[in-house]
């Protein structure tokens, strides 16, 4: 299990994390705002998709509403195609 982070503009939440979705790879998806403080965690499992992310996409679009800087904690399985911060 790997481990990333991105430091993102609340604009670009629910981008980033549609992106990392789409990805397939990844297993759990954690937003904390720029305090350090966890507003949300969300375990995906394999084959999850359609319908069964709508809540969640819903969830993620109203914290982007409210926040204008945060990072977005990746958990992965197997190998990342990405290491590090990106800002955004």
């Amino acid at each position: 299990m790997t481990k990333e982070s991105f430091s993102i503009h609340g604009e670009n939440l629910l981008k980033k994390v549609k992106e990392l979705i789409e990805e397939g790879n990844v297993r759990k998806i954690t937003i904390i705002d720029k305090s350090g403080k966890e507003l949300a965690s969300f375990p995906l499992t394999v084959g999850v998709v359609g319908a069964l992310l709508l809540p969640m996409l819903a969830a993620i679009g109203a914290l982007a509403a409210l926040i204008t800087e945060c990072t977005i904690a990746v958990e992965r399985e197997g190998e990342s195609k990405k290491e590090g911060n990106e800002q955004k």
